[in-house]
């Protein structure tokens, strides 16, 4: 999925620039692929996304070949443009609603949504992901999300270990259980590519009448945030937990927090309980 958004940013700069030589670039060819981007209603933090991509590329490009030319894509005027969507969070009670429909349907659908619930996943992150991926068997349970080759990550921050508890543990329990297959959700992930779009719509389809209005797939991963946050969660263990990067330059350093702290703040939000005798008996050996 990532590769994709890199691939359709850069797409742009082809649509609107052509087939531009890097350095015969100017500000101008700048401010007109800003206006361009606008014109396609674009939202100004959409076309900051889309100038970050262009602009890494750009300097790599430089960079390799040693160009002597400046960036032209650098410090270009963003103005604010759109109507920024704000996702609502999901309520509590709705949350453990469709939890319980989901673990009961027991389809790989439904406990994809289970397990990104309470783990704040992004959608391509849990398509990507293998058999192998989840340590069911550790002392605390856990997915290792890590890029692969049909799979990246969007952030450096997003290689992590996140504990499962709950929905999402259960949901794991029984991926493992009646998964096939190496890749944990083989209708959308190959060992080449996800279909998170094709996901995204099916999921979002399901999930309409039963959320709130506003309410997506990628809500569920806003609501992890607001729970910790209501929890009292220091603001990097949530970070760290999310795969989100944080700020300043001290959280460069060192190893990070433990699966077992993390763990201790997830089981503070945790809304399914999965019944401690059910554990043993669902977990199966990591492969």
């Amino acid at each position: 999925m990532f590769n994709t958004s890199t691939d359709r940013n850069l797409g742009y700069v082809v649509q609107c620039l052509g087939d531009a030589i890097v350095v015969e670039l100017t500000r101008s060819d700048a401010g007109r692929f800003r206006d361009f981007l606008i014109a396609k209603k674009l939202t100004t933090s959409s076309i900051r996304r889309v100038f970050a991509t262009v602009r890494a590329a750009v300097n790599l490009t430089i960079s390799e070949h040693g160009l002597p030319c400046p960036n032209p894509f650098s410090r270009t005027f963003l103005p604010e443009v759109g109507i920024r969507t704000v996702r609502p969070p999901v309520p509590d009670n709705v949350m453990r609603s469709v939890q319980a429909t989901c673990l009961d349907m027991d389809d790989d659908k439904r406990l994809l949504i289970a397990l990104i619930s309470d783990t704040g996943l992004r959608l391509a992150e849990a398509l990507g992901l293998q058999k192998a991926d989840l340590k069911l068997s550790s002392t605390t349970p856990h997915i290792m999300v890590r890029a692969h080759p049909w799979r990246s990550l969007k952030t450096a921050s997003s290689t992590r270990e996140v504990p499962l508890v709950g929905a999402s543990l259960a949901a794991a329990q029984r991926l493992v259980a009646v998964t096939n297959s190496r890749l944990l959700f083989p209708r959308y992930a190959t060992l080449t590519d996800v279909s998170a779009n094709s996901a995204s719509a099916s999921l979002n389809n399901w999930l309409r009448s039963r959320l709130p209005a506003g309410c997506v797939i990628h809500s569920f991963r806003h609501s992890l945030r607001d729970r910790l946050r209501a929890a009292e969660c220091p603001a990097d263990i949530v970070d760290a937990i999310g795969g989100w990067t944080t700020q300043g330059v001290g959280h460069k350093y060192g190893v990070g927090y433990s699966l077992e702290v993390k763990h201790r703040w997830m089981k503070q939000i945790e809304l399914h309980s999965t019944p401690a005798e059910n554990v043993g008996n669902a977990c199966t050996p990591d492969t």
